[in-house]
């Protein structure tokens, strides 16, 4: 991706940080890490969609220049809040729009994009067109419009940083070349196999279908929201990470290999064509790979400690059976048509999918029935502007919503 990882830049002076979607777990982790290292890094903005009690508390430490907030109701609400506590020097922004007008506002230095799903899309598009640097958590920008954002960052001269810890986890291996160049033969993501698959023997589809939706945000090693949790449970959240995976490093699927590691040491391999292979492994926390990118193109502390192979004692690997995993096989073949239509189509109908079964209209297994349907009525058409990608983004999801 153009600048993924551009020359080493100077030693910096304080930095000013926008985080969008701060109250969520990335968003907290980002807060964290930026209040460990107060000395490089400002807090200028904040954004979120309702949860302002969160979000005043984090007004209240970091005391930013803008909040926004999507739920007009929420952000007047915060308002009236930050005027009775004395804190009217940060103003509120309000409405489906305010994440935007934030960053134009602001224009700066370094941008966390953590919106969940694809309500990220056009804040995370806005950051790049305005040539920031911007560090990229959430996945469905790169999975629905890659190509979008190349051209964006190459016009902007905006700098793309991945945050997924598995991207993190390549771009480490890769030691922050521009591309995967052609030394490179193959890279591995790792998936910890969430709560369902991590057994030697790996369950049929069919014989998960009475899982409960408390059973499938409980994921063993990573604390993540309730979508991205289910994705885990799911494996749809790996599948994704295969699309971004295709998309983020320019490689063809079938450079992009996949193996089940429940012990989430190693978050990703490269294989290289003179033999030899490069893993980065941590402990299972987001601070990782957030201060990484935060702190690129060097390193500072996270407030993780290293790990312990002894401790840790075993670490096992196991190609996945796609028969049992119909989300992941569903992904990989819109990877395969290296299609942003069908992209679109795939994260929205999960999205749709997986609220309804966190509502408990829907049952597990039946999400990707759901997502199968949604793509048969699919093809494999090339979306060369955002708009075109938007209109099919809520087709697909009107589609889901009716078959649900």
């Amino acid at each position: 991706m153009t600048r993924l990882a551009g020359a080493s830049t100077e030693e910096a002076s304080q930095r000013s940080l926008i985080v969008l979607g701060s109250t969520g777990s990335v968003g907290c982790n980002t807060l964290d890490v930026a209040r460990r290292h107060a000395d490089q890094y400002s807090v200028v903005g904040l954004s979120a969609r309702s949860n302002v009690d969160r979000l005043l508390e984090q007004i209240r430490l970091f005391r930013p220049e803008f909040a926004a907030v999507e739920n007009v109701e929420a952000g007047a609400n915060l308002e009236q809040v930050l005027t009775s506590e004395g804190l009217s020097g940060t103003k509120v922004l309000t409405g489906a729009n305010a994440a935007t007008t934030l960053l134009e506002e602001l224009k700066a230095d370094v941008v966390m994009a953590a919106i969940v799903g694809s309500a990220g899309l056009h804040s995370a598009f806005r950051a790049v067109e305005l040539g920031l640097t911007v560090l990229i958590a959430n996945k469905e920008p790169l999975v629905m419009a890659g190509h979008l954002f190349k051209q964006a960052a190459k016009q902007s001269g905006a700098m793309l940083l991945p945050v997924d810890s598995e991207h993190n986890a390549v771009f480490q291996c890769v030691a922050g070349a521009n591309a995967v160049d052609q030394s490179v033969s193959k890279i591995v993501l790792t998936a910890s196999g969430g709560p369902f698959f991590r057994a030697a023997k790996l369950p049929s589809w069919a014989s998960l279908a009475g899982i409960t939706p408390e059973q499938a945000v409980a994921h063993p090693n990573w604390n993540m929201g309730a979508k991205i949790s289910v994705d885990s449970a799911t494996m749809m959240n790996k599948g994704l990470e295969l699309i971004e995976a295709c998309n983020l490093f320019d490689l063809p699927v079938d450079k992009v290999e996949i193996l089940l590691h429940p012990q989430s040491v190693v978050h990703a391999m490269v294989h290289f064509v003179d033999g030899s292979s490069i893993a980065q492994m941590g402990l299972p926390d987001m601070r990782v790979p957030i201060a990484h990118a935060m702190a690129w193109p060097h390193r500072f502390e996270s407030g993780v400690s290293n790990i312990s192979l002894a401790e840790v004692g075993q670490l096992t690997f196991r190609e996945p059976d796609y028969q049992c995993m119909p989300c992941l096989r569903l992904a990989r073949d819109v990877a395969k048509e290296q299609s942003p239509v069908l992209a679109t189509k795939l994260n929205a109908a999960n999205e749709v999918a997986v609220e309804a079964f966190l509502a408990g209209k829907l049952p597990f297994v039946k999400i990707p029935e759901v997502i199968a349907k949604v793509l048969d009525d699919g093809n494999g058409n090339r979306a060369d502007d955002m708009e075109t990608l938007i209109g099919i983004d809520y087709e697909a999801r009107r589609q889901a919503s009716q078959l649900v």
